[in-house]
């Protein structure tokens, strides 16, 4: 009898659990209905774009095709002058490990001029780097450059933020990887919301800035 009621209690848990990520996932979905990219020609124009920080390398050493394929869509946006300028945002809070640093090297390898570049080093999430594009860089408009599933997530962070913010979505990864990375990826919608209702801020701020030709890691 006991263990009846037990399992009858895991699966009400879980049944709860998925409704939950369902509810959160519509609700990303939505508040970013229209407002992504697949097509460069399609893609209005935006002065600045915000290229999100992933690793170059996969937890197994291999390379990540995640980041390869964001350098690439952001490479494109500049050739087609869909964007002016390009701030990467990443995490680079462990030693010898430079999120934005390393995309910055790869951007400028396929192309992208040093002086429209602009680096981000203290955003360790994707929250992060919305809020301090507005409250750092003092951005209330922008491109978002990530695969889609991110940058509905992001569009949403940003609606709630006081940003407009479209997308332009960079070649997706097929596979036990980017499986993984939607399994993941729901969760984090649920976690999203979670930060929304406390009224999560990033763990650093620094100093407010306007955006201009300098580099905030220097």
């Amino acid at each position: 009898m006991l263990k009846k009621r037990i399992i009858i209690i895991i699966a009400c848990g879980l049944a709860v659990l998925i409704v939950i990520v369902l509810i959160c996932n519509s609700m990303v979905v939505n508040a970013a209905k229209g407002k992504t990219y697949t097509n460069a020609a399609d893609l209005p124009y935006r002065r600045v774009g915000l290229l999100l920080g992933v690793p170059k390398y996969t937890t197994y050493g291999k390379p990540n095709q995640y980041y390869q394929y964001r350098i690439e869509a952001a490479a494109v946006l500049m050739r087609l002058h869909k964007i002016k300028y390009l701030l990467v945002s990443g995490d680079s809070s462990a030693e010898k490990y430079n999120e934005p640093w390393s995309m910055r090297a790869d951007l400028l390898k396929a192309g992208v001029d040093s002086a429209v570049i602009f680096l981000d080093c203290n955003s360790l999430r994707t929250f992060d780097s919305v809020v301090r594009l507005k409250e750092i860089f003092g951005q209330d408009s922008v491109t978002i450059i990530s695969q889609l599933f991110h940058n509905e997530r992001a569009i949403y962070t940003a609606e709630k933020t006081g940003v407009n913010a479209i997308g332009f979505n960079a070649a997706d990864v097929d596979g036990y990887t980017g499986a993984e990375t939607y399994c993941r990826e729901k969760l984090a919608r649920v976690k999203l919301m979670i930060d929304i209702v406390l009224g999560y801020t990033p763990g650093y701020m620094g100093k407010r800035g306007i955006y201009r030709l300098i580099n905030c890691c220097q």
